[in-house]
């Protein structure tokens, strides 16, 4: 049972890497460029649910929504201003300007919010009354005689990192904007001459990252409940990684790369050392890269000279 648990928490966790991990695996998909300060937008998107549920007694989905509206308009912003006009520079000026992003949208919720730490509220609870009439908040339920327990907020992390792959794979392959997505991602030169407007198709990608950044935050801070300026670096970092883990540019490839990252770095806090378990997760990166240096479900892409 315990090791049940740990593979559930480490399945949770990927879950969440693996949302992230979407917005860094379709910008570069069809705009080839990292963008950095993905990590920002999360913690961005968790602030303001944070304080609309806090502050103004919003109900949770009525602050989730707000968060994914903000922070969409907030990546089509970061994109307009700070990657659109170095669509043509080099990879470096763009890797420095989304540090500079990053750091800059730091300091603004600095700023703004302070460093104090936040205590996010768990949205996933169920309340309920016992034997004698007293309420009682649940938070998770018991399987196998109370064995294993499984937060709610478990459960709704997969379920919605499900739900947004299908989602996803479908919104790519069947509709007119994915069909044009995928198409900027193979030739941005052909696509354009075919009469696709492909600045408007990488501001919606940016626009639909950083929305999924939004629910990736809330869920994030749902399960590790402190919220702080810097509280998406670290997560951005390891979506990162489980999106080259994975194969960056592939939707499937963030899932099995944020499952797997998220599985590791739970078994190696639980099993090895919590002080470690960082260091473990980069290590098994480099080992397979080494053997597959295009990722688990990436593909070699071969250029003519």
């Amino acid at each position: 049972m315990t090791f049940l648990n740990y593979l559930i928490s480490g399945i949770s966790l990927g879950s969440i890497y693996a949302i992230i991990a979407l917005g860094y695996t379709m910008v570069y998909g069809i705009a080839k460029m990292l963008n950095f300060a993905h990590g920002d937008v999360i913690m961005v998107g968790a602030y303001i649910c944070f304080y609309a549920v806090s502050r103004y007694s919003l109900p949770p989905l009525v602050g989730v929504i707000l968060a994914m509206l903000v922070c969409t308009v907030l990546g089509i912003v970061v994109e307009r201003l700070a990657y659109k006009p170095l669509r043509s520079a080099p990879s470096l000026a763009v890797l420095i300007t989304a540090i500079g992003v990053s750091y800059f949208l730091q300091n603004a919720a600095l700023l703004l919010w302070s460093s104090n730490p936040k205590v996010f509220p768990n949205a996933f609870v169920i309340n309920t009354t016992d034997e004698a009439g007293n309420p009682v908040v649940q938070s998770s339920i018991d399987l196998f005689g109370g064995q294993l327990k499984v937060s709610f907020v478990t459960i709704a992390t997969i379920a919605i990192c499900i739900i947004i792959m299908l989602a996803l794979l479908w919104f790519t392959s069947k509709t007119r904007l994915g069909k044009a997505m995928r198409a900027c991602s193979e030739d941005k030169g052909a696509a354009q001459l075919m009469g696709i407007n492909v600045n408007a198709t990488i501001s919606m990608t940016f626009a639909i990252g950083s929305g999924l950044a939004a629910i990736a935050g809330v869920l994030l801070c749902s399960a590790y409940p402190t919220l702080v300026p810097t509280t998406g670096s670290m997560p951005g970092i390891k979506a990162f990684t489980a999106a080259v883990f994975g194969g960056i540019g592939s939707i499937p490839g963030a899932l099995l790369g944020g499952l797997l990252l998220g599985i590791i770095e739970i078994f190696a806090k639980a099993y090895i050392s919590t002080q470690l378990s960082d260091a473990i997760v980069f290590a098994v990166l480099i080992v397979v890269l080494l053997v597959k240096p295009a990722g688990l479900l990436g593909k070699q892409i071969r250029e003519k000279v």
